[in-house]
């Protein structure tokens, strides 16, 4: 089975949202555009509570983009996102949502980051969605979304740890740090990810 998982197409995530991936709007016309070429279509949702760890504001002394450790890892610190319940949180109006037969939230549990779709960052706990798409059947999955080299790098990543035959849709994705995208683009080609077009699908 052929699925679709789009990652975090989310409002704070957009131009004038509180953590803005460069031109992320883009995106939405082209996976409303491809939706159909799939058996399924899935998507993310960063849901965090107001306190979560990775939120700069929740450290006191600290700024945007400081590093800190959580669980012997390091932690980028965050501008407030994707707070749940909140207008940042809800995917982007124009996304054509009916076909989706599943919204996984991840970043619920306010002690760690989460930005795989599959895993926190700890791989401590599980968003189930692994076993779902088993369950599905899908073999081939085909991830997009925001931001190309933070949750859907490390989404891919442990989509191929899971089994998966992964392809990366670039078109239909962007980064938060293009030029740093670039070498995260050749760790994708090694791991055996196909790098594709929309209009290759």
């Amino acid at each position: 089975m052929k699925t679709l998982l789009i990652i975090d197409v989310q409002n704070d995530f957009m131009p004038g949202g509180s953590l803005p991936v460069p031109e992320g709007n883009h995106i939405v016309p082209v996976i409303n555009s491809i939706q159909n070429h799939f058996d399924l279509v899935v998507a993310t949702q960063d849901w965090h509570p107001e306190n979560h760890i990775s939120f700069a504001a929740n450290h006191e002394g600290k700024s945007n983009f400081d590093e800190i450790q959580v669980h012997g890892k390091p932690q980028i610190l965050w501008p407030v996102h994707c707070v749940q319940g909140t207008l940042g949180a809800e995917l982007h109006a124009d996304l054509k949502t009916k076909s989706y037969e599943a919204i996984f939230r991840k970043g619920t549990d306010k002690s760690i980051d989460s930005y795989s779709a599959f895993y926190d960052n700890g791989h401590l706990k599980s968003t189930g969605l692994a076993g779902y798409l088993k369950e599905k059947g899908t073999t081939e999955l085909y991830l997009c979304g925001l931001a190309s080299d933070i949750c859907v790098y490390f989404s891919i990543y442990d989509a191929v740890e899971a089994g998966f035959d992964c392809f990366f849709i670039e078109d239909a994705s962007k980064a938060l740090d293009n030029e740093g995208f670039v070498a995260i683009m050749e760790k994708m080609i090694a791991m055996g990810v196909k790098i594709i077009n929309s209009e290759t699908i």
